[in-house]
């Protein structure tokens, strides 16, 4: 009597963001850095996309855990181990001395120590800490429009009330797969520009040793435990992975035809 070997529901989402991912790991802004020049356009506009990575893990962390008090007993407690653990690495990681410093806090380094222009994003720390929405506060950074749609594209997934939307975004839409995309741009030019690059280079490599070591497989089974057994929560996540890897596509042209700019 032969058996039906069950499907791997992650695996069949991975299969199905397929294309939307091909587009998102070839596309031509990863050949576009050529000069330090390059590389600081880019990371004034992709700390916009590290800050609000930070949101959605936060977003996460109040769904899926208990943030008030009087503290009650929320939730799944092995999803709360998850989504903690992730929080800790990410918000509290360890820079190059041993020191605790959020992944966000490295990357504001690593632009100071290149020189990229953090303005922009200092102008958006400082409108929210005064209460401004999130989008008034884009206004007040004067953030590229490329920059604008995808963060507000993000808040509009916070904002769903879907946890299993929302861990999707996070696992499947968001950071695995740029670390790996720039290690080799980074290291040949911290060849060309010694001392300048150090931080940035700590950065991603730290990022792709806990995403593959640690963040992916705890990710995963998050995405796991929420959807669970309901086809409709799998095909709401798969939709919204691919919408994230569409935005991160927008963003991509932005930074591209900024540099293009610089260049002509």
């Amino acid at each position: 009597m032969s058996t039906q070997v069950q499907s791997d529901p992650i695996v069949e989402l991975q299969e199905a963001l397929a294309t939307a991912r091909q587009q998102l790991v070839a596309h031509g802004v990863y050949h576009s850095l050529h000069s330090l020049e390059d590389l600081r356009v880019f990371m004034q506009h992709h700390v916009f996309a590290v800050w609000d990575f930070m949101s959605l893990l936060k977003a996460l962390q109040r769904e899926l855990t208990c943030v008030e008090v009087p503290w009650v007993p929320r939730g799944n407690p092995a999803t709360r181990r998850l989504i903690n653990d992730i929080v800790l690495e990410e918000e509290t990681d360890v820079d190059s001395d041993g020191n605790p410093a959020s992944h966000f806090e490295l990357y504001l380094r690593a632009m100071h120590e290149c020189g990229a222009d953090t303005a922009p994003i200092e102008r958006l720390l400082a409108a929210l800490a005064t209460g401004a929405t999130v989008a008034q506060a884009l206004e007040a950074a004067q953030a590229p429009a490329s920059v604008r749609a995808f963060v507000l594209d993000t808040f509009r997934i916070i904002h769903s009330g879907q946890p299993h939307a929302i861990a999707a975004a996070f696992t499947f839409g968001r950071e695995d797969v740029i670390p790996d995309m720039f290690r080799h741009l980074v290291a040949d030019l911290t060849r060309r520009f010694p001392g300048q690059l150090d931080t940035f280079d700590y950065y991603l490599n730290r990022h792709i040793q806990l995403d593959e070591e640690v963040h992916t497989p705890l990710a995963q089974q998050m995405v796991r435990d929420l959807c669970g057994s309901d086809p409709l929560r799998w095909q709401q996540a798969q939709e919204t992975a691919t919408r994230c890897m569409q935005a991160r596509v927008a963003l991509w042209d932005g930074i591209k035809a900024d540099l293009q700019a610089v260049e002509a």
